[in-house]
């Protein structure tokens, strides 16, 4: 049973790096600073960050299915 949490946890762990990565390299990209410009937004607060990244990445993928 220890050893399943422990495996879960180093999986949590590295999902959470690997999104951490995602969203600064997203963050740095020219489309989503047009898109926040056309939002006037550009707080780089680490939490309002995420749900930009997130609200970015939905809106793009809304986008796309169309």
């Amino acid at each position: 049973m220890l050893s399943s949490t422990l495996s879960r946890n180093r999986k949590y762990d590295q999902d959470h790096e690997i999104w951490e990565h995602l969203k600064q390299a997203i963050a740095d990209c020219s489309g989503f600073k047009q898109w926040q410009s056309r939002r006037q937004t550009t707080d780089h607060d680490s939490s309002l960050l995420d749900q930009q990244v997130r609200c970015y990445l939905r809106e793009t993928l809304e986008t796309l299915a169309y």
